[in-house]
């Protein structure tokens, strides 16, 4: 049967094989996907150009924001997919002038197919679509980072390496080191991340958010971009307008330099797959700043606005001169709720708390030590990562609800809202459930897990901790890639694996790393208490 498309970069991809039709399970049409393969292949295209010609002061952004575009909930829209090709090609056309039109090719300049990859052995296809979606993962940090003036070279020059590694002729022996070296990278750049956070918005602090709606004009905003919810804060102060977190925007209300506007009032809803459900009719505007966009639902589209790199058909989009009139008027105008609503987590809690990244958990590293040595506290789990629609995500909530009162739960990312309304109580002075913050933020977990090794005199893989992840997207692809790295061992991952994982890369990580599927919440529970 002819493929309209092939798309599998997510977990919920079709038949846990790969998107085929005339639209993705994620909304993007058919259309939009082969666009967007022609943009993976036109930056490829332009990084080999930069092997013998040097880029410009523009390439590197071109280059990030033209992965950040490919990711996952990020563009829907064909339009702005083919304008950032279009860009591409005027970058390429600057660093090699005459190229395009020289008549003794040398190949070095040409777009890539993608169908090469894509209709490749399975083993080259699945360790070529690792790097991809990797390095996808590693440029929307490196987006983030860009955006607050922190850049690293380091990172931009793999981005290069990486794209032009992805045309090469190359087998599994010679491409493992340089997936394994995305793992490496993405260190680097969730580092680079977290500094440029930190020092533009401070240390963030433990901070309980409540999930009240209060009466009068509002906007909910979504995403990860830190830089865009500052604007608007600023933007909105002293026009009677409440500001409220949505998804991956929660960990907002833990940074000093935010949470002292004091109409930043609260989060709003789940994670993003919940949207549809939790945006329907809601008297407020809503603002994407990042991937995570579903198809809006003509019962609120009218009130959905994009800025950065998210692009959905019909729906205004905010360019980078950050003028948020249109998302304040929208709000303005629906007025919001005429009295103040009580809104619940998934498990019925009211109220969340966040904001224990390393800078907050190192503090007390000593009285944590001294837990664990007293034998107050026996076990710690990293539950976290990305949330997401197919059945058996239930497992995390049960397998948290299960863990023993002596044990802590540390999360972050999306993943968290299945669980992170219930109150486990406290142990050692500490919360049993501790928001460590956005996916990024996985890099102070590493963080947390190294000063823990080192003051128990061990290695990370003899701690007393497990990791129990989740994954949906690219970003969870290059985190996982940089625990491997790490040579971080027995990780449980879930709710199904990746699709692209052909049967011999999966053997490889399970026989060097130990990774396994998660199973019942229980047994699994077990095993790693064991």
């Amino acid at each position: 049967m002819e493929k309209n498309m092939f798309c599998f970069q997510c977990e919920q991809t079709a038949g846990c094989n790969g998107c085929t039709g005339k639209r993705g399970v994620c909304g993007k049409t058919a259309d939009v996907a082969k666009a967007q393969d022609e943009l993976t292949g036109a930056l490829i295209g332009l990084a080999k150009t930069c092997g013998n010609n040097p880029k410009t002061a523009d390439t590197d952004r071109v280059i990030i924001e033209g992965l950040f575009t490919t990711l996952t909930n990020v563009s829907f829209n064909e339009e702005t997919v083919r304008v950032m090709i279009e860009r591409v090609e005027e970058e390429k056309s600057r660093i090699a002038p005459g190229c395009g039109t020289c008549v003794a090719k040398c190949g070095t300049t040409d777009n890539y197919d993608m169908e090469q990859i894509w209709n490749a052995d399975e083993d080259i296809r699945s360790l070529k679509s690792l790097l991809l979606f990797g390095i996808r993962g590693v440029a929307a940090y490196a987006y983030h980072a860009m955006v607050l003036g922190y850049q690293s070279e380091e990172v931009n020059f793999f981005l290069y390496k990486a794209l032009a590694t992805l045309s090469m002729d190359l087998g599994m022996e010679e491409l493992l080191p340089v997936v394994l070296e995305t793992g490496k990278v993405n260190l680097t750049c969730m580092e680079l991340l977290d500094r440029a956070n930190t020092e533009t918005y401070g240390i963030p602090k433990p901070t309980e958010v409540s999930l009240k709606v209060e009466k009068g004009p509002f906007i909910v905003v979504t995403g990860h971009d830190l830089r865009d919810l500052k604007l608007l804060l600023e933007q909105t102060e002293g026009k009677g307008i409440n500001i409220y977190t949505h998804g991956e925007m929660l960990p907002a209300h833990a940074y000093p330099e935010l949470k002292k506007y004091g109409h930043l009032k609260g989060n709003f809803g789940t994670a993003w797959q919940n949207q549809q459900k939790e945006f329907a009719g809601l008297p407020g505007a809503i603002l994407f700043t990042t991937n995570c966009l579903m198809p809006p639902k003509e019962s609120y589209a009218d009130r959905v606005f994009s800025t950065e790199v998210v692009s959905y058909p019909g729906v205004v989009h905010v360019d980078d001169g950050k003028d948020f009139t249109p998302v304040i008027e929208k709000a303005l105008e629906l007025g919001g709720f005429e009295e103040d609503r009580q809104y619940k987590g998934i498990n019925g809690g009211e109220k969340l708390t966040t904001g224990f990244g390393h800078g907050t958990i190192l503090q007390a590293a000593d009285q944590i030590v001294d837990a664990v040595k007293a034998g107050a506290i026996r076990h710690f789990f990293l539950v976290g990562g990305c949330d997401g629609a197919r059945k058996g995500r239930n497992y995390y909530t049960e397998f948290v609800k299960q863990t023993p009162a002596d044990t802590i739960i540390l999360t972050l990312a999306c993943g968290k809202y299945r669980f992170n309304d219930l109150d486990l109580g406290s142990i050692g002075g500490f919360p049993r459930i501790m928001d460590m913050g956005q996916c990024n933020d996985a890099y102070g977990a590493i963080k947390v897990a190294v000063a823990l090794a080192e003051a128990f005199d061990c290695g990370v893989n003899e701690l007393p901790l497990s990791m129990v992840l989740s994954w949906y997207e690219q970003k969870a692809v290059c985190i996982l890639l940089t625990l491997l790295h790490l040579g971080i061992k027995n990780i449980y991952l879930g709710p199904s694996l990746p699709a692209f994982l052909s049967p011999n890369v999966l053997q490889y990580l399970v026989e060097n790393y130990q990774i396994s599927p998660i199973g019942d919440p229980k047994e699994d529970l077990e095993k790693m208490l064991g």
